[in-house]
């Protein structure tokens, strides 16, 4: 059974030294704001995927526990619906796919004609969940992807002859403010065919406190996660940011709705990083700006939905209510 994967090249560049160049033009960009910004899908690199799946496993962080839950109850209930039709199950943002493993075992059990197209940014994610996964599924067609989002819905376009079910699991949609999480939605809607699906998971808002003990886990975790990045930074760019004089510190926005992730300078300091020839100032207690993760209400979700052009088929929930996953249609 072929189980591969192929790396999404843009350029004729050497794919590993294209992104190198996206990395180090990113970070000059982004340093060079007013306030500085880095962008959360530079987390992960090998060490920052591996700490991802740790934080998913912490008592603090209930997204993926919930999610569990609501695909072990529903599964079933999702893919019943593709008896008798060759199935892409298209995973955008694919991470380490534990959660993925619930549907493909369903959809095996059921005899269904499923393929595993997992998308994500990270090679060597990518190679560990192929091998992952053919390991624990041998006779599951794999057809993988390195890229990034938008580069793997563009992709799904140019493909056809099976029905896709779209996943984009964990609350992904919630790195992107409402502007740019509807963009992305058309632009999924306008890469499919009608009758496809798409499977979006959604973090609920719920008791601040939770969010906050969530994103400020009390092992540090989530700060080393975060952190790690200016670690890659110095590794792969030649940067000397000297990671101890930053902190990790994550709040609730309570007007946008969205935990907002920061790394904050303990010191003034001056940050050269070799890969784009320039040095950085950072007051002290300056932020760079790393991460937004939105949550939602019902109304929210139905709004997304009908922007984006779907038709939603099914919304499933955990017994507290705290996440959702929305079944939508592509109805023309």
């Amino acid at each position: 059974m072929k189980q591969t994967y192929q790396v999404l090249d843009r350029t004729t560049l050497d794919p590993a030294k294209a992104a190198l160049g996206e990395f180090a033009e990113h970070v000059l960009v982004g340093l060079s704001e007013h306030p500085k910004s880095l962008s959360s899908r530079f987390f992960y690199d090998a060490t920052g995927s591996e700490l991802f799946a740790t934080i998913t496993g912490l008592a603090e962080y209930y997204p993926t526990r919930c999610e569990f839950e609501i695909l072990r109850g529903h599964a079933e209930t999702i893919l019943g619906r593709f008896h008798d039709i060759p199935l892409d199950v298209v995973d955008v943002g694919a991470g380490d796919g534990r959660k993925t493993a619930v549907l493909l075992g369903e959809a095996l059990r059921l005899g269904l004609d499923v393929r595993y197209v997992p998308i994500d940014i990270s090679e060597s994610a990518m190679d560990g969940l192929v091998k992952g996964m053919g390991e624990r599924f041998p006779d599951l067609p794999i057809a993988g992807l390195v890229a990034e989002y938008a580069d793997g819905v563009r992709w799904l376009g140019q493909r056809g002859g099976r029905h896709n079910l779209v996943l984009f699991l964990g609350s992904n949609i919630g790195n992107f403010d409402k502007p740019a999480s509807r963009a992305f939605l058309r632009r999924l809607w306008g890469s499919l065919n009608g009758g496809d699906h798409v499977l979006i998971g959604f973090d609920l808002k719920k008791d601040i406190e939770i969010l906050l003990a969530a994103y400020n886990d009390r092992d540090g975790i989530t700060a080393r996660f975060n952190l790690n990045l200016l670690h890659r930074i110095n590794r792969e760019l030649g940067a000397d940011f000297e990671v101890a004089d930053f902190r990790h510190y994550a709040t609730y926005d309570v007007f946008s709705g969205a935990m907002v992730s920061y790394l904050v300078s303990l010191a003034a300091q001056t940050v050269r990083v070799d890969a784009v020839g320039d040095c950085f100032e950072f007051a002290p207690w300056e932020p760079i700006h790393t991460e937004y993760s939105y949550k939602y209400l019902d109304s929210d979700i139905t709004s997304l939905c009908r922007h984006g052009g779907f038709v939603e088929e099914g919304r499933y929930y955990d017994e507290r209510r705290w996440f959702c996953d929305a079944l939508w249609r592509v109805d023309r």
